[in-house]
């Protein structure tokens, strides 16, 4: 059976396929093979180029024709590869037998036992991987994260003026402004973003257990320590590890996805907020023809993409969680838990732009009921109260809170006339009078 939208086992690779394809040339198996074919070649043109003796002779107009081993990698390169592992049993290893082929094909048989030199797989993997992390960050995951928050952006600025009753404990408080709590979300985004831009894109590359000591017996007059570093940092655009064991340490990839779950907790609160709202009727939702809100009830029209995004964002989270505990923990100088575990990494990244994408489906969708929001505040004269005891406070009032406690705390309707009512029996002069008369829940909304 070939697998289709309907007979894969995980929801990324099934229904949600679409939404996730452009993470495909980064996490899927082919990418992780095209990346390693990638390490590999960079590699053997960074020997040439010390040059190491046995490579002086290399014709260096042919590192075109080496690059172009994976820049042009395709589906059936990736395929041959498998094939080859389907014998050694051994994913790293079909790589350097895939490259021996095409240097065989390009005449640079003398030459094919450089492919893989004093390398262990960890310093193919430890390097391909983070490098398809650090570029599906910038090529993927940043322009939809900056969609998501310009949109709250424009809707911060668009409903800036829009006074809102706030609810602490879920109870009313002192008015807010609509486009002020949406503020509070982007800011964190950004808060958080940034510190995302200070964690490095770090990889392991020193042998077999991170000291070069096959690269060291083979040729101990180079300084191996400062190729690698050259290496990983000029030709591959990343971080070099070390001192490391066998592995990379993980505890910078850990970072990040522990950034990359508080991004996402900011925006499953950000999501309940949406639906409370939309529950307080505070939101109506644009009707598209044809949809379904309920297969019982025809007049239902449901925050789901709040309640998607709320789900998906979660599992992501889940896993985010498991990657950033596990991988920074290896027995003595490795283990093989991290291999399985990193095949992994893109799973949480697909539930993160499910979410996301539907965060903004969301947004895009939400209809501001103003008259429901006025009537809210209408109803809630209670919250002036605060702004009463305070500037009865200045004024130096005995005891204000209590006097207002008194008022307040009853079952009695607050209005705006039993206010007036209240203001009028002051013993304070009739400019504070006027004073406190002006102040009502539309605009007792701070700063």
């Amino acid at each position: 059976m070939s697998l289709s939208s309907l007979n894969a086992i995980s929801p990324i690779d099934g229904r949600y396929r679409s939404k996730v394809e452009a993470l495909a040339p980064y996490f899927s198996e082919e990418a992780l093979i095209k990346y390693r074919v990638q390490v590999e070649i960079e590699y053997f043109i960074s020997l040439c180029e010390i040059p190491l003796p046995q490579l002086a002779d290399f014709n260096i107009s042919l590192f075109d024709d080496l690059r172009a081993i994976y820049t042009g990698f395709s589906t059936e390169d990736a395929l041959a590869v498998k094939k080859i592992e389907g014998v050694t049993n051994h994913d790293v290893k079909a790589v350097e037998y895939f490259i021996k082929d095409k240097f065989d094909k390009l005449s640079l048989t003398k030459y094919k036992e450089f492919i893989h030199f004093g390398l262990t797989s960890q310093d193919i993997n430890n390097t391909a991987i983070p490098l398809s992390i650090k570029e599906a960050m910038n090529e993927v995951y940043i322009p939809e994260y900056s969609t998501v928050l310009e949109k709250l952006k424009s809707l911060s600025e668009e409903w800036k003026a829009i006074p809102m009753l706030a609810r602490t404990h879920g109870q009313p408080a002192s008015p807010t402004r609509l486009g002020k709590e949406i503020e509070v979300f982007a800011v964190r985004l950004e808060e958080q973003f940034n510190l995302l831009n200070d964690i490095p894109s770090a990889a392991k590359f020193g042998g077999a257990t991170g000291n070069f000591n096959a690269h060291h017996v083979a040729y101990p007059d180079i300084n191996w320590k400062d190729f690698g570093s050259r290496f990983v940092q000029e030709k591959l655009g990343l971080q070099h590890s070390f001192p490391t064991t066998q592995i990379e340490h993980y505890d910078h990839m850990a970072a990040l996805f522990d950034g990359l779950k508080r991004i996402n907790t900011i925006i499953i609160d950000l999501n309940r907020d949406i639906w409370t709202y939309v529950s307080m009727d505070y939101f109506k939702q644009k009707i598209k023809d044809g949809e379904v809100g309920s297969s019982a009830m025809p007049h239902k029209v449901n925050p789901i993409d709040f309640e998607n995004s709320e789900g998906n964002l979660g599992l992501a989270n889940a896993i985010f969680e498991h990657l950033s505990a596990k991988l920074p923990i290896s027995r003595l100088q490795r283990d093989l838990t991290d291999s399985t575990v990193l095949r992994n990494v893109g799973v949480p990244f697909g539930h993160t732009l499910i979410g996301f994408k539907s965060t903004l489906k969301g947004l895009n969708k939400l209809l501001l009921n103003e008259v429901k929001i006025a009537e809210d505040l209408e109803n809630n004269w209670v919250v002036v109260a605060e702004a009463i005891q305070t500037i009865l406070r200045r004024e130096g009032y005995p005891n204000p809170y209590e006097a207002l406690k008194g008022l307040t705390r009853t079952n009695e309707a607050i209005t705006q006339t039993s206010i007036s009512n209240f203001i009028d029996t002051l013993k304070v002069s009739d400019a504070i009078k006027t004073e406190l008369k002006a102040i009502s829940p539309r605009n007792y909304t701070g700063i």
